[in-house]
């Protein structure tokens, strides 16, 4: 066998934890050099992984130096992300490369805080991201990013989305006052929804994470059918309850044919923090049971932990507020088995490649 062949060999039983393939088969190698003893290997993620690119380095590294002849290896790795598949006879919105939307059956599972921390963990992984607030009857985006202040419109027709924490984001809780109910019917909410979706002036997101509202009615369903959506993650408890009403909305992303890249199990188990006993208080195993069931991966599940909330009211969420906490870690594990699940859907050739058009001069 050559030495190249080894080293194919060899990472071909390297296994990526984040898509559940290994090196090869997940077309991550992008080129193997060989030059006597000495082996330079380039891999190249479909998914923004910053906090694993050192670790798959080494694990790499190892590899190929444990084989036979092989004195030195140098490995590079990179990500390298992509606009993938929308929905039939949707156009990707310009700026936008991917849409994920964030979904529950039912409220009260922390959606909208897995939401926001999603989006700042694809960013702390080396995404450009942006959120953008589908609650148009309860919006919650701007108390958790601290965002305050009507957005500006340089020119009376679209709007800058606010930022901070390094996030985009927009909401119709930017636009009206906050104690202010929106009391509109059906379709004044879906056109709120697709204004503040396309007259927003989004700059260069790989990623924009979609907060939905609970339940599968008028918003999700012009989501399915309007919005280009590249995947879905389903936020549930662990709690029968509400796993039934999360697999409403899983089913109802599987018929419109949106990708469901997995299910995030919140408030998943309680440690008391003066005693350190643990308590399953929702109930235990039912994300995974869900996931068995529907053949989708479970993210991971994050725990029912009272800093998580403090953090989100104080508008310095989790992974903002301590990036380097067990919190924070675990999200950021969540935001790149999420974006790995999305590379490896098929990619958005009408974003992927410009139009040519030959004029003659």
């Amino acid at each position: 066998m050559s030495t190249e062949s080894a080293v194919r060999e060899a990472l071909g039983k390297i296994h990526d934890p984040h898509c559940e393939l290994d090196l090869i088969s997940a077309g991550a190698v992008r080129g193997v050099g060989v030059d006597g003893s000495a082996v330079a290997v380039d891999i190249q993620l479909g998914y923004p992984a910053k906090g694993w690119h050192a670790a798959l380095e080494g694990q790499v590294r190892a590899a190929l130096e444990a084989l036979p002849g092989v004195a030195r290896a140098v490995v590079t790795v990179t990500s390298r992300l992509h606009a993938h598949r929308v929905q039939k006879d949707l156009t990707p919105l310009p700026e936008v490369r991917n849409i994920i939307a964030v979904a529950s059956g039912k409220g009260g599972v922390g959606k909208s805080t897995t939401a926001v921390n999603l989006a700042l963990a694809l960013q702390a992984e080396g995404a450009t991201v942006g959120v953008l607030d589908a609650d148009i009857y309860g919006p919650s985006i701007p108390k958790m990013l601290g965002l305050s202040g009507r957005p500006d419109s340089p020119d009376g027709k679209t709007i800058e989305p606010k930022r901070n924490h390094g996030l985009q984001a927009m909401s119709i809780g930017l636009l009206v006052g906050e104690d202010t109910p929106m009391i509109w019917r059906g379709p004044m909410v879906t056109q709120a929804l697709q204004q503040l979706l396309n007259d927003t002036r989004w700059q260069g997101l790989d990623y924009l994470v979609i907060d939905l509202p609970p339940g599968t009615g008028d918003i999700q369903l012009t989501l399915a059918q309007r919005v280009p959506v590249s995947g879905a993650v389903i936020v549930t408890t662990p709690q029968d309850i509400a796993t039934l009403d999360a697999r409403k909305a899983l089913q109802m992303f599987a018929k419109v044919e949106v990708p469901v890249l997995g299910i995030v199990e919140n408030m998943a188990v309680h440690v008391c923090s003066n005693c350190g006993h643990s308590e399953h208080v929702f109930g235990a195993g039912g994300g995974e049971r869900m996931a068995a069931q529907y053949d989708v991966p479970l993210l991971g599940s994050l725990p029912l932990d009272i800093r998580i909330r403090e953090q989100a009211d104080s508008g310095l969420p989790t992974v903002a507020a301590d990036p380097e906490s067990t919190l924070s870690l675990a999200y950021r594990d969540i935001a790149r088995r999420t974006a790995a699940r999305l590379s490896l859907q098929a990619r958005n050739k009408a974003i992927a490649f410009p139009n040519i058009v030959m004029q003659n001069t």
